[in-house]
């Protein structure tokens, strides 16, 4: 299917989704992609499917989410491949521009040393650009890429798209156990985040079965690492963590207000505190949610904080 949606995103509202890629041509073959293992890996873009055909998919699908009343915040590319591999990504954009509704990329940035696939991306109203390791053996080890590709090249067209890029720039970092959620993996892909400068950083875990199957999250004490070290070098940093529920909807719930909220991000004791009292409750809503297993404590920097427990899979 090209076409389909519009589904929830929380990164993106009602996003109708565009698959502009066969499944699974990619740059890469990362350990813990849920479309499944490689198997075709260019690195030189070509033509896929017919332009045309593809955009008037995303009419039809248009056409008939309008019909039914149901709202499209944007288009986004988010196909079995990566996206930027199509030779035609900027004649499908152009084409798809009249509809008036943003359009979104979903990229592991693997190409942006290219500036043609820059100037594709460029664009879009919003990017995502995957930043899961930033050290080369790492970045092997999890990414697996084509054997041409090299990561200092790739960061420096990341860093050359983003100082000129004029929409929202998001990153994504997929965190895998025991492979690239250690402190000095975390500190190095923050540093880098903190020459890139995206609006938001996720963070990300295997929520669906892997490519491999030892490709498992991380404990939730390691996400909240993470998320704590990210959160010193980028100024908004969220979890991508497979939550589905209505995050930061204030629902005079205490406890599902509080379980929605750490889905998005850990709360400090102190943060806890205060919305206990904003709220007018106290500690006693939050005692069954962890004697429940519904939220942890961990521990980080000195501080404890709560987050919302992960759904395990696998």
């Amino acid at each position: 299917m090209i076409a389909f949606g519009p589904v929830p995103s929380r990164r993106l509202g009602r996003s109708l989704g565009i698959n502009n890629i066969p499944p699974k041509t990619c740059t890469y073959a990362c350990v813990y992609c849920q479309v499944g293992r490689t198997t075709h890996m260019p690195i030189e873009r070509q033509a896929f499917y017919d332009p045309e055909a593809v955009v008037s998919a995303v009419e039809e699908r248009v056409r008939r989410a309008r019909a039914a009343g149901e709202t499209i915040d944007y288009l986004t590319f988010v196909p079995d491949g990566e996206p930027t591999l199509d030779a035609n990504l900027s004649r499908m954009i152009a084409r798809l521009k009249p509809l008036g509704i943003k359009i979104a990329i979903i990229s592991n940035a693997s190409l942006t040393w290219r500036e043609d696939v820059r100037a594709d991306l460029a664009q879009a109203d919003w990017v995502s650009l995957k930043a899961d390791a930033a050290r080369d053996e790492t970045w092997r080890r999890t990414n697996r890429p084509h054997g041409k590709l090299d990561l200092s090249t790739i960061h420096e067209g990341m860093l050359a798209f983003a100082a000129s890029y004029r929409g929202v720039l998001a990153t994504e970092t997929m965190l895998v156990r025991d492979l690239n959620d250690g402190e000095d993996d975390l500190q190095a892909v923050a540093e880098f985040l903190a020459r890139l400068r995206p609006a938001t950083a996720y963070v990300a875990i295997p929520t669906r079965p892997p490519a491999e199957p030892w490709a498992q999250s991380p404990t939730e004490h390691a996400i909240n690492r993470a998320y704590q070290i990210l959160s010193e070098a980028v100024p908004h940093v969220e979890y991508l963590i497979g939550y589905e529920g209505n995050a930061f909807a204030f629902t005079g719930n205490v406890q599902e207000d509080l379980l929605s909220i750490t889905a998005v991000h850990p709360m400090r004791e102190d943060a806890v505190h205060e919305f206990l009292r904003r709220a007018d409750a106290d500690w006693s809503a939050v005692h069954p949610l962890l004697e429940t297993d519904r939220l942890l404590e961990t521990h980080y920097g000195g501080h404890r904080f709560y987050m919302r427990r992960l759904n395990r899979h696998g």
